[in-house]
C-alpha cells in the first residue's frame, strides 16, 4: 500500500514552492511598491501536518486499505487454484504420455500451452484490477483531504498547509504549528457522518 501515501503527499507537494513565491514574487518591483504591497513571511498563517500520521489514523484510509488487502488475498487464492489445476493437468499428462499416440500428445501439449498463456493473462488482469481499485482510493483520498483542508483553512484563517515529516522539504517547524491531530479528528468526524454506501461490486471476473 505504499503507493497510497503518494496521494496525500501530492496534496502538499507544491506548498514550499508557494511559500517561496509569496516571499519573492515581487522581488523585481521597486522598493516603494514592495513596502506598500508585499507581505512578509510573518504575515501569513502557516501550519503543517504529518502525512504519515494522517494516513495511519484516517478511518477511510484504514478501511480502504483493509478492503484492498482482503481483495488481494481473495484474488491471489483464486489464481493459485487455477495454477494448481493447470499443474495437475501437466502432471497427468506426464504420467500418461507413454500411453499416448504422437497426435494425442501433441494435442494435449498445445492445449496446455494455451491454458498456460490464459493463466498468465488472467494474472495480469488481476494485477490491473487491483491497481485500478488502488487508484480509485487515491483519488477519493485526495478529494476528501483537500476538501477538508480547504474548509479548515477558511475557518481558521490559514494561508498555507505544508507536509512536515521525514523526507519532506521542511527542515524545521515549531510544534505549535502542528495541526495533524485536528485534521485527523476532523476527517474522521466528517467520514463518520457520510451516508453508508454499498461497496461497489467486484469487477474482476473469475472464469
Amino acid at each position: 500500500m505504499k503507493n497510497l501515501s503518494l496521494a496525500l503527499n501530492a496534496i502538499l507537494l507544491i506548498a514550499v514552492a508557494v511559500l517561496y513565491y509569496l516571499q519573492f514574487s515581487q522581488s523585481g518591483s521597486s522598493d516603494l511598491e514592495v513596502e506598500s504591497s508585499t507581505k512578509s513571511i510573518s504575515d501569513y498563517s502557516i501550519v503543517y501536518i504529518n502525512a504519515d500520521s494522517v494516513l495511519a489514523n484516517y478511518d477511510y484510509f484504514k478501511e480502504a486499505q483493509s478492503e484492498l488487502e482482503e481483495k488481494g488475498k481473495k484474488l491471489e487464492a483464486e489464481y493459485q487454484n487455477r495454477a494448481q489445476g493447470l499443474q495437475n493437468e501437466v502432471n497427468d499428462y506426464q504420467r500418461t504420455i507413454s500411453n499416448l499416440t504422437i497426435g494425442q500428445a501433441k494435442a494435449i501439449e498445445e492445449s496446455l500451452v494455451k491454458k498456460q498463456q490464459n493463466l498468465r493473462l488472467y494474472q495480469e488482469s488481476l494485477a490491473q484490477e487491483l491497481m485500478k481499485e488502488e487508484n480509485k482510493v487515491n483519488k477519493e483520498l485526495y478529494a476528501q483531504v483537500t476538501a477538508y483542508l480547504k474548509e479548515y483553512s477558511k475557518e481558521n484563517n490559514v494561508d498555507l498547509v505544508v507536509k512536515y515529516n521525514q523526507g519532506s522539504d521542511v527542515l524545521f517547524a515549531n510544534d505549535s504549528l502542528d495541526i495533524t491531530q485536528a485534521v485527523i479528528t476532523g476527517l474522521n468526524v466528517a467520514y463518520a457522518q457520510q451516508p453508508n454506501e454499498t461497496t461497489p461490486a467486484d469487477t474482476t471476473k473469475v472464469e
